[in-house]
């Protein structure tokens, strides 16, 4: 028998890094536009950013249903669909003429792409001998950290040269490569009993998931607001319902049986910290360098650039010390990293050379990749195995809809702090302000030094595999 090796799986692995690196370059290409949106549509920072914040709010409202869609139409198909609608999408942002109907159309594009990333994840999973799993990981790790740090850079080149249509009409030929690569390479897997829809759940998680992340961004700046209100309080009833219409039901769209390991809920607490600061970096920085500093948006993502470089060398690293000495010392160097860097950069003057902005970005990026597939390997390695395509649904859309509300809010607490120094409209003021944000990005990320993990004891399955609502 021949031994396993990465050239094993490298065709429906290199199927599934184009798909995934697609997808996800488009959770931050658009943050180095964002001034340039602006400007475009004549919108404020609050309104435009909601092209990323419906985008990810739209990716964990379908995340879910992979499972159950995978289950009925099998996950080559699924995944080759879903790239399809998602390179449509892309066209049609390309073709906006407000800023209404770019969100519209991102939004489109999210549900597109919202299945691509824990289908490709779980079908390189079973591809995958469980001794190996880091290693693979590890590899499958770099374009998901990489690509969203790459992303400002060609948007940068694209907004200085070509056109901002064109950070989304890109994604056309990647789409066709994708789509190609997936048709020759991916398996098909044999297909098990189709379970019932959860169509109650498929209701009630878009309804909380957006209701929440608009209430978080509205009570950044106001909380008492009827709009800060009446958002979390339908967000949160919606949410409760959900919570008990999954546990209820035999096979829920959301798997949240899982969080009875301590182990997983540990770990997907500390992936939720780290996505906050991640993302409250990759969406705001950007911003800041224009508004603050006055770089153009290729200097922009070249210097964003610098979070890549740190990602690209230590993700790898990160996936074969996972397999020898597990999560816990790299998630404590990695955050320890991250936290470090995003309090120099909350300290860091309008004057400061370009070396004190390089160092800290490629602090961060070096730290994600100790953290990032080591956290979501340990994850996965914290729930029964029959589980895993459930439960990679479950922690991606965890992940976006975390990543919205953190968006949503530090965007929100920016506006805030802006707001509050409205007397003293300077650029000492507004670099104040985003200084404030990195500070409270740190103070999230430090906290999640606290949650020790240790070696995964797993659950015996105690979810039935076939059946239906237990109400009936």
């Amino acid at each position: 028998m021949q031994a396993f090796s990465i050239r094993t799986i490298i065709g429906p692995l290199i199927a599934v890094v184009v798909g995934m690196v697609m997808v996800i370059l488009d959770s931050t290409i658009v943050n180095v536009a964002f001034p340039k949106l602006q400007q475009e549509f004549g919108s404020t920072l609050a309104v435009v950013q909601w092209t990323f914040t419906g985008y990810t709010l739209a990716l964990s409202a379908v995340i879910p249903l992979a499972g159950w869609m995978t289950d009925k139409f099998g996950a080559k198909r699924i995944f080759l669909t879903t790239v399809a609608l998602f390179t449509l999408g892309s066209v049609l942002c390309g073709m906006a003429q407000t800023i209404e109907q770019l969100i519209i159309f991102r939004i489109v594009q999210g549900i597109g792409g919202g299945m691509v990333t824990p289908i490709g994840m779980a079908v390189i999973y079973r591809l995958t001998p469980s001794h190996k799993i880091g290693e693979v990981m590890g590899v499958l790790g770099i374009p998901i950290l990489i690509a969203p740090a790459l992303g400002p850079v060609l948007s940068g080149w694209l907004l200085d040269y070509v056109s901002w249509q064109w950070i989304f009409l890109i994604n056309l030929p990647i789409g066709i490569i994708a789509i190609a690569l997936g048709m020759k390479w991916l398996p098909a897997f044999p297909q098990g009993e189709v379970p019932k829809l959860d169509t109650l759940g498929m209701i009630l998680a878009p309804l909380a998931f957006s209701m929440l992340a608009f209430g978080v961004g509205e009570g950044a700046v106001d909380w008492t607001s009827t709009r800060t209100v009446v958002a979390l309080t339908v967000g949160a009833s919606a949410l409760v319902g959900l919570i008990v219409t999954e546990l209820r039901h035999r096979q829920p769209l959301l798997e949240l049986r899982v969080f009875k390991s301590s182990d997983f809920t540990r770990g997907i607490l500390l992936l939720w910290l780290v996505q906050i600061a991640l993302f409250g970096v990759m969406v705001l920085f950007p911003v800041y360098l224009q508004t603050v500093r006055g770089y153009s948006p290729l200097d922009t993502g070249l210097i964003m650039l610098a979070q890549a470089v740190g990602s690209i060398l230590f993700t790898p690293v990160g996936g074969r010390l996972f397999d020898k000495v597990g999560a816990r010392p790299l998630a404590l160097i990695g955050l320890t990293a991250v936290s470090a860097a995003l309090f120099w950069l909350s300290h860091v003057s309008p004057e400061a050379g370009l070396t004190m902005l390089l160092l800290p970005l490629f602090m961060i990026g070096s730290g994600m990749g100790l953290i990032m597939m080591a956290l979501n390997t340990h994850v996965l390695n914290s729930a029964p195995r029959d589980l895993v395509g459930r439960v990679t649904s479950l922690t991606t859309a965890a992940q976006h809809v975390v990543t919205s509300f953190a968006v949503a809010g530090l965007t929100g607490f920016l506006a805030y702090r802006m707001n509050e120094m409205t007397m003293n409209v300077g650029l000492q003021s507004i670099a104040a302000a985003y200084s404030d944000t990195f500070l409270l990005t740190a103070i999230l990320a430090a906290i999640g030094i606290s949650l020790t993990l240790r070696k995964p004891q797993l659950l015996d399955s105690a979810v039935p595999t076939q059946g239906h609502d237990t109400n009936k």
